[in-house]
């Protein structure tokens, strides 16, 4: 059963067509029993008028045996006495059921004198004592309402399911007497019938539309979301990043998907681009001090008297810095986070600043939040570049502008050209006036500064100094407790 509804068509398809045979039946359920009341409610109209017409001749002194209603086809009709004896019915009527008496034969017909002493008697017991219901009605006064039931009744010899309506009526020489009157039901049946007959065969024929519409409405909407996936497999297969889906030429959310999915895939293709590149890169700056210090290892291992020892321990220096460095970055790559201390810039900045020739510092007291260790290497990295382009002095400023902290470091030297203020901050990048490993290290510093930076929630960025050199400015955000008005 998993597997039959495994895929979104097929229980898109499933709901849609659960969902509208509830609705069916619940509709056709409501057509059905409001057809049937509304049938109901006629047949008892038509059966209360017929006893109302009986009951309008008794009323009138009529004989019963003169009663025209007792004669009427399909219409069976009972008269009843206070004490439930048959005094009159319908001619033809065999047996009948629902009307609280069964017997169809009226009691045999008494003789003028018992009539006269029973009506004599019956007078007398109405002036004596006649009940609340007696005293309601005047002689010769119908009953307003009726009672309903249902029922059967056999007329020369068909049998039928009828709807009778009893009626009271006061007679001036019998008393309270009860008219029942049935109206067949045959027409109700039949309505409730064909229409439940028409229900079982549309309501299928209908489901069937529905879930066939629904699966090729659905068929159709997924039709793109196959193509993605079948091309993303391929792309999964091959190793071709460079590969995308085919974004359909709509504005739905299959659009979007697929839209994001490219999206996806260009930075993944970015990415991988970059750590290949990083790789290269780290192997090749890798390649040239491992391969200085072997020479070097292996001379003096054949002459122990010619051993460079500073340049040993030099290249060694450098494979340790890089390595730092190459593990900064693939930290930061990780998505390494900063730990939230509050930091002094103007402390960090003072300590970092401290023995470097030229270098002056210009600081008012601004905190900010992070790692006080990767934002000291980050004073660190801007100084050294400062240094190795700076004539003669180099200016750290530190100052708070908004709910920034603001960190300036600038040189004296000739400066970055506006072409390259953003090149300079990939990695392993040298400009022109730095491509001697020795002189211009590897071309990692800025990188890091700018990714740290960035972990940070701030921005780093180049420009011209006042006195003509470089100026780098880094940007952070205040700590919580400096977001208001500056320090007194």
């Amino acid at each position: 059963m998993s597997r039959l509804f495994g895929s979104v068509r097929s229980r898109a398809t499933l709901g849609a067509t659960l969902v509208v045979a509830v609705a069916l039946v619940a509709a056709g359920a409501a057509v059905l029993l409001s057809l049937r009341t509304n049938l109901t409610g006629e047949a008892g109209t038509r059966a209360e008028r017929s006893a109302q017409a009986v009951a309008s001749e008794l009323a009138a002194r009529i004989p019963l045996d003169k009663l025209s209603g007792l004669d009427a086809e399909d219409v069976p009709v009972q008269i009843v006495d206070e004490d439930g004896v048959l005094l009159a019915a319908s001619e033809d009527l065999e047996r009948i059921s629902g009307t609280g008496t069964a017997e169809v034969t009226p009691a045999p017909t008494r003789s003028g004198a018992d009539d006269d002493r029973d009506r004599g008697d019956d007078d007398r017991d109405d002036d004596s004592g006649r009940s609340g219901d007696d005293e309601s009605l005047e002689p010769g006064e119908i009953a307003q309402g009726a009672s309903y039931t249902n029922g059967t009744a056999t007329i020369d010899g068909d049998t039928e399911d009828y709807r009778f309506a009893a009626v009271e009526v006061e007679t001036p020489d019998r008393g309270r007497l009860t008219v029942h009157a049935g109206s067949p039901l045959a027409a109700e049946h039949s309505a409730v019938g064909t229409a439940l007959t028409a229900m079982l065969i549309g309501f299928p024929l209908l489901l069937g539309v529905v879930a066939g519409v629904t699966w090729l409405v659905t068929g159709r909407a997924l039709r793109p979301v196959e193509g993605i996936r079948r091309e993303m497999a391929a792309i999964t297969a091959s190793e071709d990043l460079r590969r995308r889906v085919p974004e359909p030429a709509t504005h739905d959310e299959i659009a979007r998907l697929a839209r994001t999915t490219n999206a996806t895939l260009a930075a993944l293709e970015a990415s991988v681009e970059r750590q290949r590149s990083f790789v290269a890169d780290a192997s090749h700056e890798l390649r040239s001090p491992i391969a200085s210090l072997r020479t070097q290892l292996e001379v003096a291992a054949a002459h122990p008297e010619l051993l460079d020892l500073d340049g040993a321990v030099e290249d060694t220096v450098r494979l340790q810095n890089l390595a730092g460095d190459l593990l900064l970055l693939a930290r930061l790559d990780a998505g390494e986070r900063p730990v939230g201390t509050r930091v002094d810039l103007a402390a960090l900045a003072r300590e970092e600043a401290a023995g470097r020739e030229g270098a002056t510092v210009e600081a008012e007291p601004v905190e900010v939040s992070g790692s006080r260790g990767q934002l000291g290497r980050v004073l660190a990295n801007l100084l050294d570049n400062a240094e190795r382009h700076a004539r003669e002095r180099i200016t750290v400023t530190v100052r708070r502008e908004g709910g920034e902290a603001v960190v300036g470091v600038a040189d004296d030297g000739e400066g970055v050209a506006e072409a390259d203020r953003e090149r300079i901050f990939e990695r392993f990048v040298r400009l022109d006036a730095a491509r001697s490993r020795d002189d211009g290290g590897a071309g990692l510093g800025l990188a890091i500064a700018r990714d740290v930076a960035v972990r940070h929630g701030g921005t780093l960025t180049a420009g011209a100094a006042p006195a003509g050199g470089a100026l780098f400015e880094l940007r952070l955000p205040l700590a919580g407790a400096d977001r208001g008005a500056p320090r007194a």
